[in-house]
């Protein structure tokens, strides 16, 4: 009898990759001026014209380069939109720590974070775009269709981590279940960027942070104002 052969371990997300290209900082030769300037002419391209109408022939020539080189730096299409989204997905994450990063409150965290994971996407002229003319393309990483929520579980172990963090500040109480607040979080999120609502207008950021500030933050248990837990 031939023994089975071993299952191949999933494929990441696109957002997932992206968090895990952040934090080990692998940015797959950021010195390739050439690279870089095929992933700057592709998002333009991507842009203007949204991805499935795009061909590498119009690529390549807003950046100035043959098919061929284009072939030798990314083998396919599939493969230059999968790192263009990528490296859009990596920037999300990175305004969102900066954005949190001038707050004074784990309150006034939370809240600009909620904003921030929102208008970071619906803001970016691709992946908000994509949202809208080729929704099926990014949905299902979004929310983790397929992926037996893998993508899910990856952004609230990012946010949770966050949360850990305020814990050992002592800005939030020890008692939080942080995997289930982060959780919690991260699905409102996804639920909008996915879901159009007909009450929160994404494009309101005082009604946004008005949301965060009612909802999110009393998941902390923490003061909305001071920045310390009470030992009391």
């Amino acid at each position: 009898m031939q023994p089975r052969p071993a299952a191949s371990a999933p494929s990441k997300s696109l957002l997932e990759r992206a968090y895990i290209g952040l934090i080990s900082q692998d940015d797959d030769d950021p010195d390739d001026p050439t690279r870089t300037r095929i992933l700057d002419s592709a998002y333009d391209q991507f842009c203007r014209m949204g991805i499935q109408r795009s061909s590498l022939e119009e690529v390549a020539r807003r950046a100035g380069v043959t098919r061929i080189t284009i072939y030798r730096k990314f083998d396919t299409k599939d493969t230059l939109v999968e790192q263009v989204v990528i490296r859009e997905f990596r920037r999300y994450f990175a305004r969102f720590l900066d954005d949190i990063a001038g707050a004074d409150t784990v309150a006034d965290r939370v809240v600009a974070g909620f904003v921030s994971s929102l208008r970071a996407i619906s803001d970016n002229p691709l992946i908000g775009g994509l949202l809208e003319t080729e929704p099926t393309l990014l949905i299902g990483s979004i929310i983790g269709i397929g992926d037996n929520g893998s993508l899910l579980a990856t952004v609230r172990g990012f946010v949770a981590g966050q949360l850990r963090s305020e814990q050992q500040a002592g800005t939030v109480s020890a008692d939080l279940d942080t995997e289930l607040a982060a959780e919690m979080m991260v699905r409102v999120s996804a639920s909008f960027l996915t879901v159009p609502s007909r009450i929160i207008d994404l494009d309101d950021d005082v009604q946004l942070a008005d949301v965060a500030r009612q909802f999110l933050v009393p998941m902390l248990n923490a003061p909305a104002t001071g920045d310390t837990i009470s030992s009391t």
